[in-house]
């Protein structure tokens, strides 16, 4: 079993790297979200869930996180959370995950977790230009997660820019490897494929 953990800022084009990684393995391949995991927040209102630092690592629930995928590395089947961000909340839904024989954890924040970090046999850093990131997300935002256009601009700029450059941009240093360019560096994304391919 090869783990393989990839985080960058959000936009960057980690969804891009993992379809095409998953394309060349096909039912060899989980994948485990960090976005599945932020922490439940039953106990707070819609308008106090909203205003969430959903950039901030104390947002999502490592421990659950390190549990499942070691879970995972074991042969053990796990119950991955689903998570809302029309309600920003979890659901009552779970997904049932299999072990395969690449594990690829993603997200934003997944390398400021010393335990995950470990877990990983290789961590790869997707790296994309800041004004090209803000298009990405406002566009996935609009479509994707019910928000407007000023809603997502004042996230960025009160939130997003700065817990990047606090949380997520320092994280570069536990990187195996740096896909500079984002999703579209196909170079980058051979030789990860390789890599992975050797191990297998």
């Amino acid at each position: 079993m090869f783990v393989i953990g990839i985080a960058g800022g959000t936009g960057s084009g980690k969804t891009t790297v993992v379809n095409q990684i998953i394309n060349e393995l096909l039912d060899e391949v989980c994948v485990i979200s960090q976005d599945s995991y932020y922490c439940k927040n039953d106990d707070l209102s819609y308008e106090e869930r909203s205003k969430i630092n959903f950039d901030h690592p104390r947002a999502i629930d490592f421990d659950l996180l390190v549990k499942h995928l070691s879970e995972l590395k074991n042969g053990e089947v796990i119950e991955q959370p689903v998570y809302s961000f029309v309600s920003h909340n979890r659901t009552q839904d779970t997904i049932k995950t299999h072990p395969k024989k690449v594990i690829i954890v993603e997200g934003i924040l997944i390398f400021n977790s010393k335990k995950l970090r470990d877990l990983c046999d290789i961590k790869v850093f997707v790296h994309a230009d800041a004004d090209e990131r803000l298009i990405r997300r406002v566009r996935r935002d609009i479509k994707e997660r019910g928000r407007d256009v000023n809603e997502v601009l004042v996230r960025y700029q009160d939130t997003l820019k700065p817990m990047h450059q606090q949380f997520i941009e320092p994280t570069k240093n536990y990187a195996d490897i740096i896909i500079p360019g984002g999703g579209h560096n196909k170079v980058a994304i051979d030789i990860v494929k390789t890599v992975i391919n050797d191990r297998l």
